[in-house]
């Protein structure tokens, strides 16, 4: 296949590059070099790249960043998302669209699975719910893929950031009364592929196996990395921020299981990112 990624410089951008099976052409593309929210632009780059899939990886991902400014928001995540699915749908190709567990509302006892009801309570959340509404009205031949907490060796993400707090401090606070379920960016990447290898269109939650609150990310990390670092959890209150998480953002799959797609355990997943960036013990 011939496949355009948007968001080709982030984090899951980067590693459909990196991870990309050979037999597929995989063109990525930065912000800076295609604005989804200039439809005639999105428009001639996908009738010049003439694309069979469109992985839609692309987004304003900053949360509080979109509780502030939510025209912004609504603008690259739901307009430039409608564009992308208009110019996709126009193109003939076929649409890959990354979302996430925000747009539920985080009261569910279990973990939600890819038919329950969306209930988003952040701008964030309801700007991504737009962008799956428009995907699903305009691309017959779509896939809307939610996920959560995703980092890999080298973005802005938890990970790097408890790693880097690590080198100054002996002690940090971590929410501990907020739930989801880390996944790395390397593993989504590949569960990607093998989704848009069958024609099963539809919804899919893919995520690493297992659930784990910051503060367990976070002391599992330091136990993989060998640093000395003591951790102490606080309740999501006590952590002062413009929107308000999930508490229970864990995410179930019904779909991929079906397919036989099944993504590692969460502490594998983060023992390979270590690996991979040369921090593990």
């Amino acid at each position: 296949m011939r496949i355009l990624v948007t968001g080709g410089t982030g984090q899951l951008g980067r590693a459909l590059v990196r991870l990309a099976p050979p037999q597929h052409r995989v063109v990525a593309l930065g912000s800076a070099m295609l604005d989804v929210t200039d439809f005639a632009s999105v428009h001639r780059r996908l009738t010049s790249e003439a694309p069979d899939l469109v992985i839609h990886a692309g987004a304003m991902t900053d949360v509080d960043g979109c509780e502030r400014d939510p025209e912004r928001a609504y603008r690259l995540n739901a307009l430039g998302t409608q564009f992308l699915a208009a110019a996709a749908a126009a193109a003939g190709a076929s649409l890959l669209y990354v979302s996430t567990n925000y747009v539920f509302d985080g009261e569910a006892a279990d973990p939600y699975h890819e038919f329950a009801r969306p209930a988003p309570i952040s701008v964030y959340g309801a700007s991504k719910l737009a962008g799956e509404d428009a995907v699903r009205a305009l691309v017959p031949r779509h896939y809307v893929v939610r996920t959560a907490m995703v980092y890999d060796e080298s973005g802005r993400n938890f990970v790097t950031t408890m790693l880097r707090l690590a080198e100054t401090r002996a002690a940090l606070t971590v929410v501990a009364d907020q739930r989801g379920n880390p996944t790395y960016a390397g593993d989504l990447a590949q569960a990607i592929y093998q989704v848009v290898e069958s024609p099963a269109y539809g919804t899919y939650h893919l995520v690493n196996e297992g659930i784990a609150s910051w503060y367990d990310w976070a002391v599992e990390l330091f136990r993989l990395s060998g640093r000395q670092v003591a951790v102490e959890p606080i309740p999501g209150s006590a952590w002062r921020r413009d929107a308000r998480p999930p508490s229970n953002g864990a995410l179930a799959s019904l779909a991929a299981p079906a397919l036989g797609i099944r993504l590692p355990p969460w502490q594998d997943a983060l023992r390979r990112c270590l690996d991979r960036r040369g921090g593990a013990a």
